[in-house]
């Protein structure tokens, strides 16, 4: 069997471009820079920005300070983002794959992908799991209890655009399947909530479930991926979703920091060459990475669009499957019927 490792091949990794930008003298910031997550406080995004946070701070010689501003399935924290000034000292930090389809939701109207410079430094997957006292021990069999008892499951998620939430949308669709939804402010949150028998299912990401996992309060029964992952901590690793739906189509879920289109190029100069330099190398990232079970794949500029896009053509188009598209994709640049990004 296949396991999830937490190190991607380093041939993918980008080597540096001498650009316009990349040429550009460093940037010494004068006062404090503030990225915004737009979730609360433990959930992914925030656990990941903190540990990305420490480092960055140590190599700008200035305070970076992590912000949480939740609300709207993240749209308030990124649309402050966008509004704010273009001074290089405000940032914010989701997966990629939400601030690249805000506009698709209805939630933030015309925004997409290019309206950020990227810079990716985990992918996650999200798993599902029960309470330990669960009537469920397998996949199969929950998956049966959803096709015979459909919205009396519940699941408990942090709303429809987080990772747990598109995930348990994506196992609706490809099983055509009903379920009800309890929104939590916020991954762990939610997570804590089916822990304490809230919900009957969480489906946010591994990074989220991890510390419940190991402790034993929470039972995972598959991870969304064609392969299985291994926990740092968990005798076994958990199996693969396609074991039971094996034409299930999953992409990684890539997370980072990003900075709005207008920052200064020696703004994103100095980002480029920090990431490069420290952030694909750091082994406190990896050491998260391992820990927590997500992927350790840091990348930024074209080669992190490349990585995302295919999760944020995933995303978009099954918001037009569910009829939850307030615009057509193709506005963006996304083709739902080819599934892939056409010029526009």
């Amino acid at each position: 069997m296949n396991v999830i490792k937490t190190t991607l091949s380093s041939g993918l990794i980008a080597a540096v471009t001498l650009t316009g930008s990349a040429l550009a003298e460093d940037w010494q910031p004068t006062k404090p820079i503030n990225i915004i997550v737009p979730w609360g406080a433990g959930g992914s995004t925030d656990q990941v920005t903190r540990v990305t946070a420490a480092l960055l701070e140590e190599h700008l010689g200035q305070s970076v300070v992590v912000v949480n501003q939740s609300g709207a399935s993240g749209a308030i924290g990124t649309r402050e983002v966008l509004e704010s000034a273009r001074d290089g000292y405000t940032w914010t930090a989701n997966a990629i794959a939400n601030n690249a389809n805000y506009s698709i939701t209805g939630l933030i109207e015309d925004t997409d992908i290019d309206d950020w410079h990227i810079y990716l430094s985990v992918a996650n997957v999200p798993v599902v799991s029960v309470p330990s006292n669960s009537e469920f021990d397998s996949f199969g069999e929950l998956l049966e209890a959803l096709n015979e008892r459909g919205n009396q499951i519940t699941v408990a998620t942090a709303g429809v655009t987080s990772s747990g939430g598109t995930a348990i949308a994506t196992l609706s669709d490809e099983g055509g399947l009903d379920y009800n939804m309890i929104t939590y402010d916020g991954g762990n949150p939610a997570v804590v909530a089916a822990a304490r028998g809230e919900a009957m299912l969480t489906t946010q990401l591994a990074v989220e479930q991890a510390e419940m996992l190991r402790g034993g309060r929470l039972k995972p029964l598959a991870v969304l991926s064609d392969r299985s992952l291994t926990i740092d901590g968990m005798d076994e690793p958990i199996p693969p979703i396609t074991e039971w739906l094996p034409d299930i189509h999953v992409a990684p879920d890539y997370f980072g920091i990003f900075i709005p289109r207008g920052a200064p190029d020696e703004v994103v100069a100095t980002m480029d060459r920090i990431w490069e330099e420290h952030i694909m190398t750091s082994q406190e990232l990896q050491d998260y990475a391992d820990r927590q079970g997500a992927i350790f794949d840091p990348s930024y500029g074209d080669e992190a669009r490349e990585r995302a896009m295919p999760i944020a053509i995933q995303e978009a188009c099954a918001y037009v499957d569910r009829g939850e598209a307030e615009i057509d994709p193709i506005e963006i640049g996304i083709d739902c019927e080819t599934r892939s990004e056409v010029s526009q």
